[in-house]
């Protein structure tokens, strides 16, 4: 009866003040270029102190979105030339978790280029522990309740990033785990119809039996078909 009464969790101020900087700079309310007030002012004006302010800022510096310069303050920047991969996360978190086309299609493009590239040298360097891990993610996949969208997420993010691993390649995985928020966010909205959760069970069983034949050209083929289904899919769910 009381499982659902969990600790309520609040914001911290710092927290706050990164998604108003983030939401003012994002919107073009403050642009490129535009130097922001001095913190004892933006303190003033966010109620809260200015070490919160500062911390905030570093954060979002951190993403690119401002460089600070002693004693000079904050410049905003023009996120497309200095953001990293963490802004991405953020940029979702603007539209309130809404799919924005133009990141959609970026993701989607980018996405095309690693994880085809991946399937290929997964082949080529895939270990027999690795794929003992691929066949028990088969067999996790077979088992779970077709209506258990979070779960066969999270089954579909692990098959890909032990995919990025099999590579053996350091950074395709560390940039498979940046991407994991928005990666989630995009798959889970089309995990939500059984036909499309059997159709990418399907082609998981047949990219794993390519790799155990290391048949690279297979396996990126299979990888490509894969992703075409899945955002010709996406891309109806965006347009209605």
């Amino acid at each position: 009866m009381l499982d659902g009464l969990h600790p309520v969790k609040t914001e911290s101020l710092k927290d706050v003040c990164i998604k108003r900087f983030e939401g003012l700079i994002l919107s073009g309310a403050f642009t490129a270029g535009e130097k922001l007030p001095p913190e004892r002012e933006l303190a003033k004006r966010l109620g809260v102190s200015r070490p919160v302010v500062h911390e905030a800022l570093v954060d979002v510096a951190a993403k690119g979105l401002v460089t600070i310069t002693p004693r000079k303050g904050a410049m905003v920047n023009d996120f497309r030339r200095k953001g990293s991969v963490s802004l991405l996360v953020s940029l979702l978190e603007y539209h309130d978790g809404k799919l924005d086309a133009r990141l959609v299609e970026g993701l989607l493009n980018m996405r095309m280029l690693m994880e085809v590239e991946n399937a290929r040298l997964a082949a080529r360097h895939r270990t027999a522990a690795q794929m003992a891990e691929f066949r028990k993610l088969l067999a996790a996949e077979a088992a779970v309740d077709r209506d258990a969208v979070q779960e066969i997420t999270v089954l579909d993010f692990e098959f890909h990033l032990t995919l990025a691993i099999s590579t053996d390649n350091l950074l395709y995985p560390l940039m498979l785990n940046s991407f994991r928020p928005v990666y989630t966010n995009l798959s889970g909205q089309f995990f939500r119809d059984s036909d499309v959760v059997e159709k990418v069970f399907a082609f998981h069983k047949k990219i794993v039996s390519a790799l155990a034949n290391q048949d690279e050209q297979l396996a990126a083929d299979l990888m490509r078909r894969m992703l075409v289904h899945g955002e010709d899919r996406l891309r109806r769910m965006i347009s209605k």
